[in-house]
Order: structure tokens, then sequence, then C-alpha cells
């Protein structure tokens, strides 16, 4: 994706330092900086802390954080039962940094199948770099596909609507490059139909507590020249009750392989507005997202629970300051408690359907399998 002219991926190796590259979403949209991790404890902080975050870029900085952990392990043991063990260990440490996204997951146990399916050390660390190529390179092609096969989506409902008027799509947190390595999921499809001259404007989610659509989304929205419109969380249902909604398209943290869908707290009230008004409701997904041994989301899936800082406090830049440091205040009582939970789960029922990199699906068990048989076979 283009940032001021120039290509970024949003994790890349540097070929210099050999250190790990992030994009700093935490300063998004007031400074863009990139950030250097060194280690896999830094790599688990850029993590938890959301220097990074989206299902798609966890997962790349986890794949990347395991290839410090291997450069680690080679420093510290001298035999292959000793490595395997620390490494399994740093793997753990990555994975309890966030409990709902499953490309983290995935990614880290992709890791440690590989580095242990060969026996030298110095084998070890160059299979860990070449897994964390391979998966930042599989989620940019994924997401790119996703964009390919969602496409034919927008425009069927643009067609019907006459094919002149703009296609006006609703998102709910941040779905683009910035939560993948590169394209997005919820946002590929947008900018595939950007690109291919179909008229886009998208309705933005602030999305609360942390603001990931005011400050993530419309950013990038921005960069790419496509129309957008920040708005509170809570306008979704009237403007879908005006008509002034098309089709709603999200991404997601966790799917299970019966179609529930995990996703930033808010999304199963935009399903809900969506249904009752007759919308579509499309969730966007590599297949790195789905979890293969979930069946019902809403008593499975373990839902993180962050910080209540993240609601009674908000940060941003004073307008009548002079410079663009960052401010926080604080929304009400001091005395008040908080509640926060990150995400919520979209009963299957409420999803129109899935685009995945393999096609679209509806969301039930049936259709998701088979889009891939594979998982069918080893079930």
């Amino acid at each position: 994706m283009q940032v001021h002219g120039k290509p970024y991926r949003t994790v890349w190796i540097d070929s210099e330092t050999d250190s790990v590259e992030i994009i700093d979403q935490r300063k998004l949209p007031f400074e863009f900086k990139t950030v250097s991790l060194s280690s896999t404890s830094e790599a688990g902080i850029a993590i938890r802390d959301m220097w990074v975050r989206g299902a798609g870029c966890i997962g790349a900085v986890a794949a990347h954080g395991m290839l410090l952990a291997a450069k680690e392990c080679l420093a510290k043991t001298t035999n292959t039962s000793d490595f395997d063990h620390l490494f399994r260990q740093k793997g753990e440490e990555l994975c309890s940094t966030r409990p709902t996204a499953m490309n983290l997951r995935w990614a880290v146990e992709r890791q440690l199948r590989e580095c242990g399916s060969v026996s030298l050390l110095e084998e070890k660390v160059t299979r860990a770099r070449e897994v964390a190529h391979e998966i930042a390179d599989e989620d940019a092609e994924w997401c790119r596909l996703i964009g390919e096969n969602g496409l034919p989506l927008l425009e069927e409902i643009f067609e019907k609507k006459g094919g002149q008027e703009p296609l006006h799509i609703l998102t709910h947190c941040n779905a683009g490059w910035l939560a993948f390595v590169d394209h997005g999921s919820a946002t590929s499809p947008i900018y595939a139909a950007h690109d291919s001259g179909i008229p886009v404007h998208v309705w933005v989610d602030e999305t609360r507590p942390r603001n990931q659509g005011a400050r993530l989304t419309a950013w990038e929205l921005g960069q790419h020249g496509v129309p957008h419109s920040v708005i509170v969380d809570n306008a979704g249902g009237h403007l879908m009750q005006q008509g002034l909604v098309d089709l709603v398209i999200t991404g997601t943290d966790r799917t299970t392989y019966t179609g529930d869908v995990a996703n930033k707290i808010g999304t199963y009230l935009k399903a809900l507005a969506a249904h009752d008004n007759g919308i579509p409701f499309f969730v966007a997904l590599p297949s790195s997202t789905f979890d293969w041994e979930t069946r019902d989301g809403v008593g499975e899936i373990p839902i993180e629970e962050r910080s209540p800082a993240e609601v009674t406090h908000l940060s941003g830049v004073d307008a009548q300051a002079s410079d663009s440091e960052e401010t926080e205040i604080r929304l009400g009582p001091e005395s008040s408690a908080a509640r926060n939970p990150a995400f919520d789960v979209t009963p299957s029922r409420l999803v129109s359907a899935l685009i995945t990199e393999r096609g679209v699906c509806e969301a039930n068990e049936e259709a998701i399998l088979s889009l891939f048989p594979e998982k069918r076979e080893a079930r």
C-alpha cells in the first residue's frame, strides 16, 4: 500500500540490521512512524499493547516474533531438545498476548511445526526466517484475492441500484491493509471496486473505545483516495433505516467452521441492524482466521477483556494547540467503574456470506468445508 507515495507493508525485516520493522499504529493518523523490534518480548509488547492490531497483522508480527525467538534460542542453547523447549515457551508467551485473535496462534504453531522439522540449530533459524516471509507473502496475496472474489458482490449490488449512484458501504473497526500485511480483508473488495471505476462511499464507524475506524480506517481510505465519512458507532442503524447503506462489510478475528464471527465489539449490533433492514452483511477473512476446532462461537470463543482505561480515557490532538502532540483526557467520573470486552460474536444466521481467498460461501459448516475440503478430510 502507498503511504505518501511510498510502498509499505505493515511488517518486514530490515535487510541491514535484520530487525523486525513495523508501522506503529498508535501514532496514526497524526504521525507515520516505524518501530524496530529486536526481541521476542518486544514483539509481544507490540501485539499486546496494540502497536499493531488486526488479525492478519498480528499473525504476521507473531511469525516474525518467532524468528526473533529462534535467534534468541540459538544464542542460549547448544542442543535441539533445549532449543525446541525454549522455542515453544517463547511461542506460548506470544500466544498469551491476545487470546481472541486466531491468526496469532496459527502463526506461532506453524513456526513451531516447521522449525521442529529440521534438526540443526542454525537451520531452525533459517527456517523461521523463511516461514516469516511465507506468512507475510501469503497474507498479502490472500487479501488481494479476497478483493478479487468480493468485487462481483459489490458489482451486482451497484448494478441493482441503477449503476449510477455511489455504492454506500458501512464498515466497523479496521480490517484494512493496516490490519493485515497489505490490501486488508474488508477493505480489499472496496479498493477493488474503487479501482475498477465503481463510485463508492464508505461509512466509517469511529469504533469506540480505541477509535480504530476514525484513526486508522479513515486514514488509509484517504491514502487510497476512497470517499468516506466518519460516523459515531450508533449512527449505523439510523443510516440503514434511511436507505443510506447498501451493504455492510467487516473483518473478523476468529470465525468458527460453522460460520460464527468474532470481531470488534459492536459488530453484532451492526449485523442485527442490517438483518432488520434487509441489507447484506458480508464478512471478509483469509483462511488463517478460521477456527477449525470450535463449533459454537458464542459459547466457546474466548473474549478478551482489555483495560478499563481504554473506556474511561480518550487521546487525540488538541485542535487549539500549535503542535501535534497527543493529549489524554478522562471522559467520566473517576469513581465510575468500566468494562471493556474487546470483541463480540455475530451468529452465522446474521451473516450473508463469507469472502475468502478461495471464493465466497454461505456462513455454515457445509459451505465452508466445501471451500476447504482438506479440513473435512482431517476431521
